[in-house]
């Protein structure tokens, strides 16, 4: 007998500077009712859902920029979205800019929660892979300054145990180094959850547009198929304040097949029945790690960072 289930992932159309958290939880909420009326019991949202993708902008002082954070687990913004996954039974992934006092100090960092279908906390883990640059770089339509208002992530690529199996989390640029799902697949998860903020435009070197996209659907597709896990990407689309942004939501099979897509640029929720063991296949065959993998050959991965030609 195979464990089937509901997955629901939640995009989000422009959430745009002068949208109160109010308004934002309030969207969050609609999709969430709509993925429980399609008998979804876990609901996967972006990365930094609550506010407008805000590194795309210049801020000095954390006076200014500290509107965009939460603090506490849940927020106030939260508890809405908590209350609702208790009453539902809808367990769901969030993301957003937390703000932590720990170490003697004030720390941020781009985070995301998994929240179970009891509206308890599950599990947390803060964006390792932080794109962009920490100073402006000038002359640009916008900038992408992650590296400014954020940490790298201190909690390695955790997994969780859930009552549907073990779930990982990332968010956005980790989706793009392999070394993320892998680590998480050697823990045993079975589902990835991750949100992403992604600009249609690349502002560092010219890229078309359908390359973005087609990057953004090749690192899922890959991800699913090597790990032989589900992939629930949450992101937004259409134009932030006149920025745009990719959409592209979308569910993908342990097979690396999309199983579902979303059609627009807007708030939109897409649903699959996902069979929970439809990659046990490929992990007793192509992808059986305990019988393929060769560590004592893999030492670079983790011994250096950037490319060393060997004289």
């Amino acid at each position: 007998m195979t464990r089937s289930e509901v997955f629901a992932v939640a995009q989000m159309g422009p959430v745009n500077l002068a949208d109160t958290r109010e308004q934002v939880v309030a969207r969050l909420i609609d999709m969430m009712r709509d993925a429980h009326s399609r008998g979804a019991t876990w609901i996967t949202y972006p990365e930094l859902a609550l506010t407008t993708f805000f590194p795309r902008y210049i801020y000095d002082t954390p006076e200014e920029y500290d509107a965009f954070f939460e603090e506490g687990l849940p927020s106030p913004a939260m508890v809405p979205l908590f209350d609702l996954a208790r009453e539902l039974g809808v367990g769901f992934y969030l993301g957003y800019a937390e703000k932590v006092h720990q170490d003697g100090r004030t720390r941020r960092f781009n985070t995301s929660v998994l929240v179970g279908p009891n509206g308890d906390l599950l599990g947390k883990y803060r964006k390792i892979h932080l794109p962009g640059t920490k100073e402006p770089i000038g002359d640009l339509e916008f900038e992408h300054l992650e590296k400014r208002y954020f940490e790298v992530g201190d909690m390695g690529f955790p997994t969780f145990k859930t009552p549907s199996g073990r779930f990982g989390m990332c968010i956005c640029n980790d989706r793009r180094w392999p070394e993320t799902f892998r680590v998480m697949a050697l823990q045993g998860a079975e589902v990835f959850m991750l949100g992403y903020n992604t600009p249609t435009r690349n502002i560092h070197h010219h890229e078309p547009a359908y390359l973005r996209e087609f990057h953004h659907r090749l690192s899922l597709e890959s991800a699913a198929y090597q790990n032989a896990a589900w992939v629930m990407a949450a992101g937004k689309g259409g134009s932030e304040d006149g920025f745009a942004m990719i959409g592209g939501s979308m569910i993908v099979a342990p097979t690396g097949e999309v199983v579902a897509r979303a059609a627009s640029e807007d708030d939109e929720v897409i649903t699959h029945r996902c069979d929970l063991d439809m990659g046990a296949y490929i992990r007793r065959s192509v992808f059986d790690f305990a019988r393929h993998r060769r560590i004592e050959h893999y030492g670079l991965i983790t011994e250096q960072t950037g490319i060393k030609v060997p004289e």
